[in-house]
């Protein structure tokens, strides 16, 4: 009686554990694929936040995350997180996002 009560109890963990593994799976794909160019405003926002041209950081910055649609976080560095963000230049070869 009391190993059947152990096996239950084994199995309800086991697909507890298996629908808490997809739940964060479906959640992190959906934050990934969910970015759109509405959430590029507060990003941006924060990316800017110390700089001294802050327009046109803000402008920059939207252009960049309207094309790649990922913004890195903090006020500047972090440019491996969004490699497309990284590589994208001026006319004149300067990094363009902020």
């Amino acid at each position: 009686m009391s190993l059947s009560k152990v096996l239950a109890c084994l199995l309800l963990s086991l697909l507890v554990l298996h629908l808490l593994v997809e739940a964060a799976d479906a959640t992190s794909m959906l934050l990934a694929t969910s970015f759109s160019f509405s959430d590029c405003g507060a990003a941006c926002a924060t990316r800017c936040r110390l700089t001294s041209r802050r327009k046109m950081c803000k402008r920059a910055c939207g252009t960049c995350c309207a094309r790649c649609n990922c913004v890195p976080p903090g006020t500047s560095g972090n440019e491996d997180v969004c490699p497309y963000y990284a590589t994208m230049t001026t006319h004149g070869g300067r990094h363009k996002c902020p």
